[in-house]
């Protein structure tokens, strides 16, 4: 692999509304520029992968009396909150650094690694297809998105974030990784002990 330390630009800007964060996410990956982006949503949000269906996926009912818009991001994966006391991060790679980026099983494997060595959580695994998870909770869930040089790799990373509005605003998914079972949201989620200062310096010290 070419890449080298410093190779990738450091980037933490959010943005005041949460479509905006998610279009500013798929510019990056059309600059195909090698760059690993943290923000934070000021303003609760749902968010659905490319090909999600809100009318099964989200409670419509709660999402409209709370004010809480339904939105949609260009990669694949399940649907989010997102909202304060969770921090996002997007990472753009060339595919030209390693051929072997082009597999989206490896890809995946490869960056979850990273993400797992850098935040240096004792008992931090990778746990169903593209999630990290705490003592078989989920603090993590990671989806991709490529164009022909490059690919974005973004996810979530909870750490005080209120595990109830995942219950409040989501529906139970159809598709489940097997090490959740039937758990509901609050129950199968749970925030990293770090603060979001700490996720930010062990990301850059790491990546960047």
């Amino acid at each position: 692999m070419k890449m080298t330390p410093n190779a990738l630009r450091w980037m933490d800007v959010s943005l005041p509304e949460p479509s905006g964060n998610l279009q500013l996410d798929e510019e990056l990956l059309a600059r195909g520029q090698a760059v690993l982006r943290v923000w934070e949503s000021a303003r609760e949000c749902v968010v659905m992968g490319q090909s999600g269906r809100a009318e099964s996926e989200a409670r419509l009912d709660a999402c409209e009396e709370s004010g809480v818009p339904v939105l949609r991001r260009c990669s694949g994966g399940g649907t989010v909150v997102l909202g304060p006391g969770c921090l996002n991060y997007a990472l753009v790679l060339p595919l030209e650094w390693d051929p072997r980026w082009r597999d989206v099983g490896y890809s995946l494997r490869w960056v979850m690694q990273r993400m797992r060595a850098a935040l240096a959580l004792p008992g931090l695994r990778i746990a169903g297809h593209c999630d990290l998870a705490l003592q078989e909770r989920k603090v993590s869930g990671n989806a991709q998105r490529r164009e022909r040089t490059a690919f974005l790799h973004h996810g979530t990373l909870l750490y005080d974030f209120d595990l109830d509005r995942a219950e409040r605003l989501l529906r139970m998914p159809a598709r489940r990784p097997a090490y959740r079972g039937d758990r509901g949201h609050a129950a199968f989620l749970t925030n990293i002990p770090l603060s979001a200062l700490e996720i930010r310096q062990r990301l850059a010290e790491a990546w960047c």
